[in-house]
This record gives structure tokens, sequence and C-alpha cells, in this order.
């Protein structure tokens, strides 16, 4: 646009100081012609900055990953002159890269188009025009605006696959868990008088010497263990050589492994919780539904800046009630070990899967094997397929 006025101004100017110089009409015709141009191409942009209306409507608000996604997106001015088609600005999100759309039907006051793309990685997103540009027929004036509206959310949901079920620790459905935790003497519910028949290290003798008659501890039954996920939601771990923009393969198969293994628990009809924490921290249970679980997973954004051994620590003290742990995360160092190696001796079986490019790094090699000779299940997943294969 600079150069092109610059050209025009150095034009103009020129037959402008000829006609003046040598009264020469068809100089100062020329010159007209030029500013006439300028003033049009000016009093057209104008108009039609300030009328100019951009929508767009997707053809789901909920896909699945890998989905295609239609937007249909419209525009229309109520300019009186005759404008250059309009330049779409794209916003960049995961699934949109960055782009530029033109729309060549030029003249029309309104113009519509089809954007299609692949809905390739997991999230909440909004695509759409992220600006659009007005521009002269003559290529004088260009003015670049933002819609009013930023569009539509596009919420991306992980799309589970099979995983071997969990088998939960002391077997029989977890009935030794139960049995354990009806006689832990530490957690009574209620206190009652004694009946023929009740183990006598149910009897509280203090309380019994206090009343005059022998008093028993009375426990609550508990449920069946039921399962822990633990997932990893700090921003993931590449490794070596691996490039940044490879992250987002990685946090798809981080939260479609979560979502198989509370998928499989719901479907064998056993209880199963996934603690979230980040910008939308919550305790879900598989009592909220699988597509509750879907549409959270999906809007979680691995901006997590607490360590993840604190993560785990934090659930070290509710694991005596627990049948069995799944955890899922992309970085395996020492101290994750010897947390996991911790939990698997409180009691619940444990499960690893490790969301990885390689399986062959020798020094994580090490660390699995000590998981390994701890009884620790370690399934790694490959970011490429998103299958899991069992070491």
């Amino acid at each position: 646009m600079k150069k092109a006025n610059l050209t025009m101004g150095i034009l103009f100017g020129f037959f402008l100081f000829s006609a003046l110089s040598m009264g020469n009409r068809v100089y100062f015709v020329l010159a007209t012609i030029i500013f006439l141009a300028w003033v049009f191409g000016l009093v057209s942009v104008r108009m039609a900055e300030k009328t100019v209306n951009v929508g767009n409507a997707l053809s789901g608000q909920k896909v699945n990953r890998g989905d295609m996604v239609s937007m249909e997106i419209a525009v229309s001015h109520k300019g009186l002159l005759p404008i250059a088609p309009i330049k779409l600005h794209m916003r960049a999100t995961s699934n949109t890269p960055a782009g530029v759309i033109y729309l060549t039907q030029l003249g029309k006051r309104r113009q519509r188009v089809t954007h299609k793309f692949t809905a390739d990685h997991v999230g909440a997103m909004f695509p759409g025009v992220e600006s659009y540009e007005v521009s002269d027929v003559f290529g004088f004036f260009k003015r670049k605006h933002q819609p009013e509206v930023s569009g539509q959310e596009l919420l991306v949901l992980p799309v589970p696959f099979e995983v071997e079920p969990l088998t939960f620790a002391a077997g029989d459905m977890g009935v030794e868990t139960m049995k354990r935790a009806m006689e832990d003497p530490s957690s009574p519910s209620d206190f009652r008088n004694y009946q023929v028949g009740d183990p006598l290290k149910r009897i509280h003798w203090k309380m019994s010497a206090r009343k005059q008659t022998l008093m028993v501890r009375q426990f609550e039954e508990p449920a069946l263990p039921d399962a822990l996920v633990m997932l990893d939601t700090s921003p993931p771990h590449l490794g070596a050589g691996v490039p940044e923009e490879h992250a987002a393969y990685l946090k798809d198969a981080l939260l479609e492994t979560a979502a198989s293994v509370v998928s499989c628990q719901i479907r064998l009809d056993n209880q199963v919780r996934l603690p979230l924490v980040g910008d939308r921290p919550m305790e879900y249970n598989s009592n909220m539904g699988l597509p509750v679980l879907l549409d959270e997973l999906a809007r979680c954004t691995f901006n997590e800046t607490e360590r993840f051994e604190r993560i785990l620590m934090m659930q070290m003290g509710e694991l005596r009630k627990i049948g069995a742990v799944v955890i899922i995360t992309t970085r395996l160092s020492a101290a994750v070990v010897d947390l996991i190696i911790r939990m698997k001796r409180l009691g619940p079986n444990v499960r690893l899967y490790l969301v990885t490019f390689r399986t062959d790094h020798p020094e994580r090699n090490i660390l699995v094997g000590r998981l390994q000779q701890a009884g620790v299940e370690v399934n790694y997943v490959s970011p490429s397929n998103v299958k899991p294969v069992q070491q």
C-alpha cells in the first residue's frame, strides 16, 4: 500500500507540476484522475469498514479427536461503493494454523465461504476469524479490524481405546480389603452393646469399664475398593531431540489414556476416581458419568506448576481403602519411582502408563526395571498411535 501510494503520489505531483508549468490540459486531466481515484478509494474503504459484519458457525460444538469440522464464514458490508475482496486472517489454534482466506467475489456485499479442518488434537479452542482487512479496488488504502464476536467454542474430546481391566489387590473383588477396613480399630463409626458372637477384639475395654457393660466398636461397612487414577497435568516432558510442536501429541495420549482407564472401569461397574489439578481442579468419580470426564479432560491445559511428586504424595494417605492405582505421566525420575514403589507397598495394585516417543532409553529402562521388580505393571503408550504396549 505504501509503495503504491508513493508511486501514485510521485506521478500526481509530476503531472500537476507539468500541467501548471506548461499549461497542458492532458497532464491536468491525468493528475485529476489520480486524485479522484485516491478520493474514491478512501471513501469506499471508510464506508465499508464501518458496516462490515463477520460471523462464523461450526458444524458442531463438540467433536471427537480426528473428526472433520466445517466452519461457515459469512461476510457482509453495507458500503455503497465497491471494494476489493475482504481478506480474512484465521486464528491459530492447536487444530487450525494461522492462515489467510481471500474472498474472491469482487463487488458483492455478501459473501460466504466454507472452511474445513481436521480436529487433530484434544482441547477447548475458539477457531475463527482473528482479523479482517478492507481495501479499495485500486490498492491505495487498507484497514485492518477485529470482528466483534470471537467465535464459537469448539471442544475436541479424547477418544478412549481398549485397555486391560484393572486387578485389585487381595483379589476376590476386594473382600480382604473390606475386612481390613472394617476391623481397623483406629476408625470406628460408633459404639453399641456387646452381642453374642461379636469378636473379642472389637470390645472397647475402657468404655466398657466406664459404662459397666461390655461395649464393642461399630464400623461402617465400606464399599468395594475403588481405583485411583493419577494424571500428570504438568507440561509434558518431550525428551531430547523432540520438537516442541510434538507436545500436543503427548497431551492427546495422556488424556486418552486417562479416559480409556476410566471408561473400562465404568463398563465393569467399578468405582473409579480421578483428581484433576490445574486451572479447573475437580475430584471426578465414576458416578458423574463418562461424558463429564471427557469434557473436563478436553479443557485440561497442562499448566500445573506443582511437581507431580507432590501430587502423588498428597494421595498417600488415602491408599488404605484403594484396590488399584493407575499413574499416567510422561516423566519417570528416581523420585517418582520411589513414590510408586511406596504406593505398591501400601497394598494396592499399581499400574503405570508411561507416555513417550521412545521406549529404548537406557537410563529410563533401569528405572522401569526397578518398578517391575517391585511388582508394578508398566505400560508404554506411544503418541503416534495411542496404543499401550505392555512390558
